[in-house]
């Protein structure tokens, strides 16, 4: 069995099921050798492309992405969405084509592990043929475990050698329990509760990935808190009576006020970064922060923290309640049914706005709420990164926290479309929309015909202000000149055709009926050239600026 074998072997057997990638000399008998054994292979047009698949498919289905790449320019061409994977602590493994070991020249030298390292993933090599399915095996569990993009290189000189006969081995590794928290942190934080009166729980991707749902709307209940997540955890609390969505720059005005009367903020596996806290704002400075996580130098690093519990999410909700229990500790906090009326009628969505729409242009507002209304329930939401991106995660709902793809940790434009292309291959049961701008989509523009090469059933909606808009909006009203950052209209719905899709042009909400056919056929990818009133400025935008 040759080398490329056993690592497609050791991949398959553990349970990959699709890959994502790029076919060149260097990673072509690797490639192929995953494929054989059965993995689904989806050719991307670009490097960065095949990463965010890979991203998107794990953030939608839970499962680790594999990406295939060449080396050399192939490698680097990842770097963008390699970052924003290690920034989000998505697990991927990139097998990652190596020059020959030794050789001291080629167009293709750079230095592969240095270049991973410097982004936040992990690097990690195949040293030779004998190791190489321990190689394998081992990328893919730190991966796993550690929950960052691992870069394993494989030099081609390796390729073609044989290992050794008899099936590949795989090293033992026990099952691990994620850790819990401290009884004295616990006890800390039971001291708060049995004092506060308005407790709220902010939750972010860490809770999302320890499962934390149950765990913390049970700490919820037991003392009477409102529930909020970061934009990473969107969709968390799905369908909770007393869930006020994402806390910070997308934030309903219910939600700002209930999260500003707090007088204690439980954080779980959430950041508290500028946004999630509006840049110190959101809450109370009377209030007092409690962070939960499990990486305790993230404690306290980007806001003030009160009280640092180092621990799974869920295994630290569970503990709190406990001792809570232990002591009698609850109350009715902030709830009632008057408030739970209030919530139900207090969504983003529900708050009046003057229509700015034309004859010519569609408000992006009104366009994304009809979708909200036209569009089933079960559904996956991409994101991409830009002036827009308020409108998709404040007005269309998610099923779950899986339903919400929010590939914005490195704040990269153009990374939008190849996720939602992953999340279509992982979760084909459920609706794919990518939600991106015209700036983002013209710089994935290859990835449109990946879509309808592969004829994914998904949605893509371009929101169309022939700009960069969030230059425009920002330094357009301090009187700055903003040529620079617009440009002619794209006809996206024509591409779109032109690569074997299908593509409407909207300018109203009533443009959008032929959506209604398509969802009963999903046979093609539909492109929505939604020409958006480019004077709309997003009310988000200023918090996001303000750092500036």
């Amino acid at each position: 069995m040759r080398v490329s074998e056993t690592i497609g072997r050791v991949l398959v057997d553990s349970g990959i099921e699709a890959f994502f990638g790029l076919a060149g000399s260097g990673n072509f008998a690797v490639l192929n050798a995953l494929h054989a054994e059965g993995a689904a292979f989806y050719s991307s047009r670009h490097e960065c492309g095949a990463v965010m698949m890979a991203d998107g498919y794990t953030r939608a289905s839970g499962k680790v992405g594999v990406v295939s790449v060449h080396q050399g320019p192939g490698f680097t061409n990842t770097l963008t969405g390699l970052t924003e994977a290690a920034k989000a602590r998505t697990p991927l493994l990139v097998l990652a084509a190596d020059i020959p070991t030794g050789t001291l020249w080629s167009n293709f030298k750079v230095d592969q592990a240095a270049l991973t390292a410097t982004v936040g993933a992990i690097p990690e090599r195949v040293r030779g043929p004998s190791t190489a399915a321990a190689d394998a095996a081992r990328a893919l569990r730190r991966a796993q475990t550690e929950r960052r993009p691992v870069v394993l290189s494989v030099p081609i000189d390796l390729v073609e050698e044989h290992f050794p006969e008899g099936p590949p081995p795989f090293p033992h590794w026990p099952p691990l329990e994620p850790p819990g928290p401290s009884e004295v942190s616990v006890a800390a934080v039971a001291d708060l509760l049995a004092l506060s009166h308005r407790p709220a729980i902010v939750a972010g991707q860490g809770a999302a990935l320890a499962g934390a749902r149950e765990a913390l709307e049970a700490l919820g209940d037991r003392v009477g808190a409102v529930l909020a997540t970061s934009a990473m955890g969107h969709g968390l609390f799905t369908g909770n009576p007393y869930c006020v969505g994402i806390a910070g720059g997308f934030s309903s005005s219910l939600a700002a006020r209930l999260l500003g009367r707090a007088d204690i903020v439980l954080a779980f596996g959430a950041s508290l970064n500028h946004w999630t806290v509006r840049h110190g704002s959101q809450f109370s400075t009377e209030a007092q922060v409690v962070q939960v996580d499990l990486d305790e130098e993230a404690i306290g690093r980007l806001y003030h923290a009160d009280i640092g519990v180092v621990g799974d999410a869920a295994r630290a909700a569970r503990a709190i309640v406990a001792e809570l229990e232990r002591r009698g500790v609850g109350g009715e906090g902030f709830r009632s049914e008057r408030l739970e009326r209030e919530i139900s009628e207090g969504r983003s969505r529900d708050e009046p706005y003057e229509d700015l729409g034309t004859a010519e242009y569609v408000d992006p507002r009104t366009l994304t709420i009809a979708l909200d209304d036209l569009l089933p329930e079960e559904r996956t939401i991409c994101t991409d990164s830009g002036h827009f991106l308020g409108y998709p995660a404040m007005y269309l709902e998610v099923p779950d926290q899986q339903g919400f793809v929010f590939p914005n940790a490195f704040q990269s434009v153009g990374l939008g479309l190849a996720s939602g292309i992953g999340a279509a291959v992982a979760r084909p049961e459920r609706l794919s929309v990518a939600a991106v701008g015209d700036g983002g989509a013209l710089m994935a523009l290859g990835e449109l015909e990946t879509a309808a090469r592969y004829r994914l059933p998904m949605l893509i909606v371009i929101y169309n202000d022939s700009a960069y808009g969030a230059e425009v909006h920002h330094f357009g009203p301090m009187g700055r000149p903003v040529d620079v950052a617009r440009f002619p209209d794209t006809d996206f719905g024509a591409l779109a055709r032109a690569v074997g899709a299908e593509g409407i042009t909207v300018r109203n909400k009533g443009d959008l009926s032929p959506v209604r056919d398509w969802l009963e056929r999903r046979d093609l990818p539909l492109v929505i050239d939604a020409k958006v009133n480019p004077e709309v400025r997003a009310e988000w935008l200023a918090e996001a600026f303000r750092a500036h």
